[in-house]
């Protein structure tokens, strides 16, 4: 028997933005509650289940929402880990381990900052090879504002080219009535705001809001039987890069340098055949090394190429449709909201931001400080 084909059947969100009266788990239940409705399943045809928690990942999710599976993923390489857990699923799927998977995430981490649960800086630990960072300031914005600087250093690149990633998100943001930030926005307010981590102001950076979301995963003959129409996983491929920063060989190249070209190839297709891209924007400098990584253009020439107003409404590349980690939602790992948003503009139900005829998704998670990067290529 050869190998069956894998579809997203099914995608929900929870509550996102301010939500201080549900819990992480809370979330993700009404997340995944919401993803097996839109895919007409219950609960009872899962038979595969990945999340992350703080025990016992994913039992202690999988018991909290009445599931038993007989596989399960937690797999944490930050932001990205829902790529990676969404190809894990479906090799599992397409060798006839399971036949449907549940994928569901779900954070406070905006009310836990309220609450005083947690910290609102972006430091990042001071044990193992992270402690030879922490005494030199190294939060995760810095890691981030180095990797920006390094390549305007090398390439020429300018703040207000990074500035326009944020202002396309908000563009997209305004059709979005989900959105948490919606007011328009332009490149002198980003420019203008209180600065974070040269040259990162606080608008070149993401939200910190609550929120979660679920995706199922089913085999191709499941998927046959459902109301609504399959997108299909055509092309998926993951890469690890490095924790320490003196580990990372190049400061202005993502590990979707690796991941994108496989993840292209398996589908066969090319950058230049996609209709339409959700991909992890923590930073805006993310955006734009994620598009030359991924060769949507050339490498060192994201800056002009953004600039031309490429990610934006009626651009030649529409880019984070719901708005982005950077208007949007971000509620920690945001990789799972691109799924969730390229499978509705791929069934045509994103009203006002929908991309005209979209047969061809490209999904690009990154994890840590570029550390990880997971490619999806999604289509009709």
């Amino acid at each position: 028997m050869g190998e069956r084909r894998v579809a997203i059947a099914g995608v929900g969100l929870s509550d996102c933005g301010r939500v201080p009266d549900k819990t992480r788990l809370q979330l993700i239940q009404q997340a995944s509650q919401a993803a097996l409705a839109d895919a007409g399943l219950a609960h009872t045809d899962v038979d595969g289940f990945g999340s992350v928690g703080a025990v016992l990942p994913p039992i202690e999710v999988s018991e909290y929402l009445g599931l038993r599976p007989v596989w399960g993923d937690s797999t944490n390489v930050g932001g990205a880990a829902w790529e990676v857990m969404a190809q894990h699923a479906s090799a599992a799927i397409a060798r006839g381990e399971i036949d449907v998977a549940l994928l569901a995430y779900g954070s406070t981490a905006r009310s836990d900052v309220r609450k005083k649960r947690r910290t609102g800086n972006m430091s990042i630990g001071s044990a193992g090879p992270l402690q030879f960072d922490a005494p030199y300031g190294h939060t995760l914005i810095s890691k981030y504002a180095m990797a920006a600087k390094r390549h305007m250093h090398e390439f020429g690149t300018t703040v207000e080219q990074l500035a326009e990633v944020a202002v396309a998100a908000r563009q997209w943001a305004t059709m979005n009535p989900l959105a948490f930030a919606r007011d328009p926005l332009t490149i002198e307010d980003v420019q203008s705001a209180r600065m974070m981590a040269d040259p990162y102001t606080q608008l070149h950076c993401c939200l910190r809001t609550d929120g979660g979301g679920a995706v199922v995963l089913v085999s191709e003959d499941r998927a046959k039987d459902l109301e609504k129409p399959p997108v299909w996983i055509m092309g998926s491929s993951h890469a690890l890069s490095h924790t320490t920063m003196s580990e990372w060989t190049d400061f202005t190249e993502s590990p979707c340098a690796v991941s994108g070209p496989k993840a292209f190839a398996q589908a066969g297709v090319t950058p230049e055949d996609i209709d339409v891209c959700q991909v992890y924007d923590s930073f805006t400098g993310t955006v734009l090394i994620t598009l030359e990584g991924l060769g949507f253009c050339k490498k060192g020439e994201g800056g002009p190429f953004i600039a031309e107003g490429a990610l934006r409404p009626g651009g030649a590349l529409p880019t984070n449709t719901d708005g982005g980690g950077l208007s949007s939602c971000h509620p920690g790992m945001r990789g799972m909201f691109l799924m969730v948003e390229g499978v509705h503009q791929l069934r045509g139900e994103c009203g006002d931001r929908q991309v005209p005829d979209a047969r061809l998704c490209a999904v690009n998670a990154t994890g840590g400080w570029f550390s990880s990067a997971a490619t999806m290529i999604l289509g009709t």
